[in-house]
């Protein structure tokens, strides 16, 4: 993890982070307003602290993962003088920087004598949770040493007792699956809004392979192909002829309307399991005529049902 900031020297720290030290001229006063709001994610190895990350990520958060506590006013300052690009940070604290652990105190203190509002989110789960899931992954748990999992187990909750009870919102993840947690994370800190949904269609030929990263794919090839008109062969689907002709083609219509109404039914279900990116497929033969025509007019129904879709051609141009 790098934190670079362009006033005074950068020094190395301890777990590998670039930090930025100044003379005290360097700090500058900043108003309580452009302080940014700060959540510290802590807890239990294994319990989901990557994954409650991740949601404050897709929220619009500024993350930063395994941060040594004693830098967090210094992050907290760099986000000040970011004139609000980083208006709100989250931080995942955990025993892999357990050197400098002994600091969070310190740093909560000098946090609260800035007057930055911060919250404290602790990830916790039975003991059998975790045994469970550190075998499924086959992983050594990071305090274990020579011992067994439950040894570790043992240890981090004794060394993370005294800040689960400072903890402002605890979640135990024992019984929950990562969209409940998600779920969980949303209705904390995701406010009234609805969680915020991403597209991207994409275009492509079947002669050149499915896309690997498809989670839906749709196939024009029921439409006539374009390419066997002399005229319209040597253009794509971008051009309004080539569209024309495709969505003047009977059931073109009708598939996008329908195809646009099933997409609508799938973005509550994802949006209400927490899922905030989709990658919409849209196969033809070649990639370049029917597929393109379909994808942009798909782009255009997503994006004003309030999508935030981008558009991908990805074969188109190849022969």
């Amino acid at each position: 993890m790098n934190v670079n900031e362009h006033h005074g020297q950068q020094e190395q720290a301890g777990d590998g982070a670039q930090v930025s030290t100044g003379t005290p001229n360097d700090k500058a006063q900043v108003p309580d307003a452009a302080i940014p709001e700060l959540v510290i994610i802590s807890g239990m190895s294994g319990a989901g602290r990557s994954t409650a990350a991740k949601c404050l990520e897709d929220l619009g958060w500024f993350v930063v993962d395994n941060l040594p506590p004693a830098l967090i006013p210094t992050m907290v300052e760099l986000g000040a003088r970011s004139q609000g690009n980083v208006a709100r940070i989250a931080v995942v604290v955990d025993v892999r920087g357990r050197r400098f652990f002994d600091n969070l105190r310190e740093s909560l203190a000098d946090l609260e004598s800035k007057n930055v509002t911060r919250r404290i989110v602790f990830l916790e789960s039975s003991d059998e949770a975790l045994v469970r899931r550190f075998e499924s992954v086959r992983r050594p748990h990071p305090l274990q040493g020579d011992g067994r999992i439950v040894d570790g187990i043992a240890a981090e909750r004794e060394l993370l007792r005294e800040l689960r009870g400072d903890a402002d919102l605890v979640i135990d993840t024992s019984s929950l699956n990562v969209h409940e947690l998600r779920a969980k994370m949303d209705a904390q800190f995701a406010g009234e809004e609805e969680p915020e949904l991403r597209a991207t269609v994409m275009s492509f030929g079947y002669k050149y392979g499915l896309p690997v990263d498809a989670d839906l794919v749709v196939d024009c090839r029921f439409l006539p192909n374009p390419h066997w008109v002399p005229e319209l062969r040597p253009y794509t689907g971008l051009n309004d002829e080539v569209s024309g002709f495709v969505f003047n083609q009977p059931g073109a219509k009708e598939f996008l309307d329908r195809y646009t109404e099933l997409l609508q039914l799938v973005a509550t279900g994802y949006r209400r399991e927490g899922k905030r990116y989709m990658t919409i497929a849209v196969g033809c033969t070649g990639g370049k005529h029917r597929s393109v025509a379909m994808s942009e007019k798909l782009a255009a129904r997503l994006a004003a049902e309030g999508v935030e879709t981008v558009v991908v051609h990805r074969d188109m141009g190849r022969e």
